[in-house]
């Protein structure tokens, strides 16, 4: 059964393989990768998302958690307008602005050093609010010795839980807050958490993948008003 030590055994691997910049190649494009950056080319979970997600075009797109910036990245190239892309990890932050640079959107796309919409402005909304989430649940008492592992697991649910808490927040008129987990997340601890912010999730799309574990499940979810 996948557990949360999987998942740190995963960052783990992750870290070890990528220790120097380097490149990606994905989706027909070479991508950059700086050390301690969350690594698509390492799981199918962001290419599987980059899938069911439908970019506002013409819009704004905030994206939690940008990584490299593959998500953000395609957001601008898709035609939206105005594209924010967070992440708590500096070097990730780092790595989003080199990539929309890197493949000219870089007038686009704003990269901010934000663990969720902490360096946000306080009324700033958006036509999609986005997060690829760490959603793999750990006990807050487990240590975790680098930034990275945030990219995969979740201690004791507290970011999701302000994530629902503040999310609707940055909802524009008629926008909406998406949610991308696995079957890797505690649904029942979510949806429990999203209630007691007002909310309840709404799946969207779903896809089953093959990954070394076993099959997983990849589900956009909807955020809306419980």
């Amino acid at each position: 059964m996948y557990d949360y030590t999987q998942a740190l055994r995963r960052s783990e691997l992750s870290r070890a393989r990528w220790r120097r910049p380097a490149e990606v190649s994905l989706l027909g494009r070479e991508w950059t990768l700086l050390p301690n950056v969350f690594s698509p080319a390492d799981t199918n979970s962001s290419l599987t998302h980059l899938e069911l997600l439908d970019f506002p075009v013409g819009g704004s797109f905030l994206e939690i958690g940008s990584g490299m910036g593959i998500i953000a990245v395609h957001a601008a190239l898709a035609g939206c307008r105005s594209v924010v892309a967070t992440d708590l990890n500096p070097a990730a932050v780092e790595n989003t602005a080199r990539n929309a640079e890197r493949f000219g959107v870089a007038d686009r796309v704003r990269c901010v050093h934000s663990d969720l919409f902490d360096q946000l402005p306080e009324h700033a909304t958006f036509d999609v609010v986005y997060w690829h989430s760490n959603n793999v649940w750990t006990p807050p008492s487990v240590p975790l010795d680098n930034v990275h592992a945030l990219a995969y697991v979740d201690p004791g649910y507290a970011a999701h839980r302000r994530f629902f808490q503040q999310a609707p927040g940055h909802r524009a008129p008629g926008g909406r807050v998406l949610l991308a987990v696995s079957s890797r997340a505690s649904r029942s601890d979510l949806d429990e958490l999203a209630a007691r912010a007002g909310q309840r999730l709404h799946s969207v799309k779903a896809t089953t993948v093959p990954e070394p574990e076993g099959p997983v499940v990849y589900e956009l979810l909807e955020v809306v008003p419980g």
